[in-house]
């Protein structure tokens, strides 16, 4: 009888991290602070506030509200909102675990992910039905796991994964309770184990898995070899739906060519349009979530910031969304999701801005921090702060003693 999917990346999970790895995961906390700081200000925070006083717990509402938090394209997911919070969530100063534990989130949620279908991204909210295996490998990381009680705190949490995209059509806070729940989930999940409790190795392919409830076709999970899957996750330079970066992307570079003329033709692949087709939004959310409102953003001259999907900027923006038009292109649609590309008026991206192909730089995600901390009313101080904390401290619970005098 093969070994469990669960027991391989128990054991996948229990190797050692490196050096370059722990740097790497500096960076996606760097950008995960940068999506918080931003966001500060938003309802979804207010919210977070009177739940706890803790500062991982609050920022939980917080990591995906500008839709800036970073993507891993095969798995259709963002590691950082659930991960950065489960690796905080534990307490303790030594940078060097939680960084580790962030390593072993990212492992176990894009692994996990990578092998579920078009059937379960149709339905599921992959951050949320993969978010609580990963918020149970960091925490399991910081509580010293062996190979196998990784494997019981996965099963358990694996066995109530959930999270719908109904959500999609109501303005509600459902996504940031999604990722709330999967910290939790996760977190508590590892806190069993570790008093004794046990879980089901194979509740992914079992005949009453998540496989069989999930998906049509199931694939293998993933792998980066002898490397550590962070290092595919892809950063967003734009405050918007990953979906419509490539077209963003796309124009940007047309209107640095000065070859960016109307009328505009999006073709990009069929899941941008399922959920990025939207000529008339309304709120800011759905501005986010819009193809038409993107393109026009960059014709207008904007370089695709948070203040660029506000209400006035969606006022502003009717007339030229009105001269965009948005098609799939099958070939684009074929490469996706290994690729997220996009034609505008006939240039073309195979990849995005941000991918591994196509890598923003530390000085970029400094850039972000400083960007977003502005934008959500904190002093340059703050974004100073943050990004030595990030990138060169050895305290993890100053960054959570950090969020705290954010969120006040």
């Amino acid at each position: 009888m093969s070994e469990p999917l669960l027991g391989i990346l128990g054991q996948s999970l229990a190797r050692p991290v490196g050096k370059s790895e722990r740097q790497r995961a500096r960076l996606h906390l760097l950008d995960w602070l940068a999506c918080v700081a931003g966001a500060r200000e938003a309802v979804a925070g207010q919210v977070g506030a009177k739940i706890s006083a803790s500062g991982w717990e609050q920022a939980t509402y917080l990591g995906n509200v500008l839709e800036m938090d970073d993507v891993h394209r095969a798995a259709l997911l963002h590691p950082g909102p659930v991960i950065w919070p489960a690796a905080l969530s534990m307490g303790g100063g030594d940078m060097d675990a939680v960084l580790d534990a962030a390593v072993r989130g990212y492992e176990a949620m894009v692994a996990i992910g990578a092998a579920f279908d078009a059937k379960h991204y149709a339905h599921w909210h992959p951050t949320a039905t993969m978010g609580v295996f990963g918020a149970a490998a960091a925490a399991g990381s910081l509580l010293g796991f062996s190979a196998v009680q990784y494997a019981h705190a996965l099963g358990n949490a694996g066995s109530v994964s959930g999270g719908l995209w109904h959500m999609r059509h109501d303005d509600v806070m459902t996504k940031q309770w999604h990722i709330f729940h999967a910290v939790r989930t996760g977190r508590d999940a590892a806190l069993q184990v570790q008093h004794g409790a046990t879980g089901p190795h194979g509740i992914l392919e079992g005949p009453q898995g998540l496989f069989a409830a999930m998906t049509d076709a199931p694939g293998e999970l993933a792998s980066n070899g002898k490397g550590w899957l962070i290092d595919e996750v892809s950063f967003k330079p734009f405050a918007a739906c990953r979906h419509a970066h490539p077209a963003i992307d796309a124009a940007m570079e047309l209107r640095a060519a000065g070859k960016l003329q109307a009328p505009f033709f999006v073709e990009t692949f069929s899941d941008a349009l399922t959920f990025c087709d939207r000529p008339d939004p309304k709120t800011e959310v759905e501005a986010k979530f819009s193809l038409q409102h993107a393109v026009a953003v960059v014709v207008a001259g904007r370089d695709a910031k948070p203040e660029d999907f506000t209400e006035a900027a969606i006022a502003e923006l009717s007339e030229l969304r009105a001269q965009v038009s948005v098609v799939e292109d099958l070939a684009i649609t074929a490469r996706y999701p290994a690729h997220f590309g996009a034609r505008v008026n006939g240039l073309e991206l195979v990849d995005t801005l941000g991918d591994p192909e196509r890598p923003v730089s530390e000085g970029q995600i400094i850039a972000k921090m400083h960007t977003l901390a502005g934008w959500g009313g904190l002093s340059k101080t703050y974004a100073d702060k943050a990004v030595d904390l990030a990138l060169h401290g050895d305290d993890g619970d100053a960054v959570n003693t950090m969020l705290e005098e954010w969120l006040a």
